[in-house]
């Protein structure tokens, strides 16, 4: 195509993040002289700065419901960015309401917005893994080379946190409201001292939120060493790149790590479906229990010390 502005809407979770940065290869190799927006929320914006896709970043100010200036605040931005064309990854209710916000003469659209001029019409969109359900979205709109999922340019200097010659990584913790998608702590102290036993030391991957797991784990694990609150996205993407191997629950970090080429292990419970969300990278092993709780630690160790 020409070279039209392009913006492109993905506003979140982490891992929906990671999972659309083929599409965003796409795009960009589709409108190669086109200036690129991308229209993101806060905690992404900074790290997406480095990405090699866009031209500009800019962040959702997600007006609630009843704040009618935001709203029109919120127009009067997306019109004058002067997109000729709207890649909307998020496809959520919010992102197709900015479809409206463009109108009477709202730019080429590509996403599920009623009206949208190239809409993602698979009636069994909701039923595919993010990856596939994209690439459909993209073919409707002409794109038809989507590569998969690349952190290649995401990178750090690692200097401050004197990594040890052998570590895995251990991220024991995922949503606050969804407990179920969580081994239990314990198991992850039981795996860490079998890592500790082979001589690779377990590193911890979490935030203040989880500062309760991870010292449990510290705690009961006496070779794990606790990164909390220490890292970064680009941080644990780099340090992924040196780890031998990563275990974890089905939350955002591990996105970071497989998408990276950590050879992983993601742990689902019956409360989320890898068939539509799982890690995608070229060494990744799902283990599914219907109850975390259930999963043993010597069948977490039989995968990962094969």
């Amino acid at each position: 195509m020409g070279s039209a502005a392009i913006l492109v809407l993905k506003l979140g979770a982490l891992g929906d993040i990671v999972l659309a940065t083929g599409p965003f290869a796409a795009i960009r190799a589709h409108h190669p002289g086109a200036r690129i927006t991308l229209l993101t929320t806060k905690p992404y914006a900074e790290w997406l700065r480095r990405a090699p896709y866009f031209d500009d970043v800019w962040i959702d100010p997600r007006p609630g419901a009843l704040d009618i200036l935001g709203w029109l605040a919120l127009r009067r931005q997306l019109l004058a960015g002067g997109f000729g064309r709207v890649y909307d990854l998020q496809t959520s209710g919010r992102s197709s309401r900015y479809f409206q916000l463009m109108r009477p003469n709202p730019p080429e659209w590509s996403g599920i917005a009623p009206g949208c001029s190239h809409p993602d019409a698979d009636p069994n969109r909701n039923h595919l893994h993010t990856v596939v359900r994209q690439k459909g979205q993209l073919r409707a709109a002409g794109i038809l080379d989507v590569p998969p999922p690349n952190l290649d340019w995401c990178a750090t200097d690692l200097a401050r946190f004197d990594l040890p010659p052998r570590f895995a990584l251990l991220v024991p913790g995922g949503s606050a409201h969804r407990p179920e998608k969580r081994w239990p702590a314990p198991s992850y102290a039981a795996l860490a001292r079998r890592l500790s036993e082979r001589g690779i030391t377990p590193l911890l991957i979490g935030t203040g939120a989880e500062a309760r797991v991870l010292a449990e784990i510290e705690a009961n694990a006496p070779g794990a060493r606790s990164l909390l609150g220490q890292t970064d996205v680009a941080s644990i993407a780099a340090i992924a790149r040196r780890a031998e191997v990563a275990v974890g629950n089905d939350t955002g970090p591990m996105h970071l790590i497989v998408t990276a080429g950590c050879r992983s292990l993601t742990l689902f419970s019956n409360a989320s479906d890898p068939a539509l969300t799982a890690p995608v990278g070229r060494d990744v092993t799902v283990l599914r229990e219907a109850r975390l709780e259930d999963l043993s630690v010597d069948r977490v160790a039989e995968s990962l010390f094969r």
